[in-house]
């Protein structure tokens, strides 16, 4: 089966390769089809939501079988009015540069001590034709929790401006400073895999 991933962020989609591996699915991104790309009100009030209407969009747009994820940052302790949630990088209205983000979220950090504990919520939606939709926020698919530094690791990643501020809470040090296995998201790659599992095993008992 081949399966599009309603992203054009090709660090998602290798994220997600070994989830396809696993389960002998073809995957393939946005940019792969090589046509105009619908708008997305992205206006949900939660992660779940907002994956629900960009695979719905892209559904509707390419009538292939499609899932989005859409994720939002919690940190603990922290009032509500601050929470990014599902706007991580949109503040006051506007979207801010990678740049901008870290400057933002180091600065949250540091007026409130330095250490924030946060971690991602992650949801996935997958439609898998117009009558079969699967959805999840379970936690298993969420990201272990870290700790936000108001000091930036110098080292830069296009796209992904907070892993400069992330700290291991086990550990003590920032992620771009451990090996990549050591940083690697194990569980929420698992709760990736159990998800399709449970998909295309219904899926396929179905035909």
């Amino acid at each position: 089966m081949k399966i599009l991933y309603g992203t054009t962020n090709q660090a998602k989609l290798n994220i997600m390769k070994p989830v396809a591996e696993a389960l002998n699915f073809e995957l393939i991104g946005l940019n792969n089809l090589n046509k105009p790309l619908p708008n997305v009100d992205e206006s949900g009030k939660d992660p779940l939501e907002n994956a629900k209407i960009k695979a719905r969009t892209y559904y509707e747009a390419f009538g292939l079988p499609v899932f989005s994820c859409d994720s939002g940052l919690y940190f603990d302790g922290l009032e509500e009015r601050l929470q990014p949630m599902t706007h991580v990088r949109r503040i006051n209205g506007r979207d801010l540069s990678d740049d901008e983000m870290t400057e933002y979220y180091a600065e949250l950090s540091k007026t409130h001590g330095g250490k924030l504990i946060g971690r991602y919520r992650n949801a996935i939606c997958f439609i898998a034709d117009e009558h079969t939709e699967f959805s999840s926020m379970d936690d298993s698919l969420s990201s272990k929790p870290f700790i936000l530094s108001s000091v930036p690791h110098p080292k830069k990643v296009k796209g992904f401006p907070l892993d400069r501020l992330s700290i291991d809470i086990k550990s003590g040090k920032y992620y771009y400073d451990m090996e990549a296995s050591a940083v690697k998201n194990l569980a929420v790659e698992q709760g990736l895999t159990a998800f399709f599992k449970n998909a295309l095993s219904e899926i396929h008992s179905k035909r």
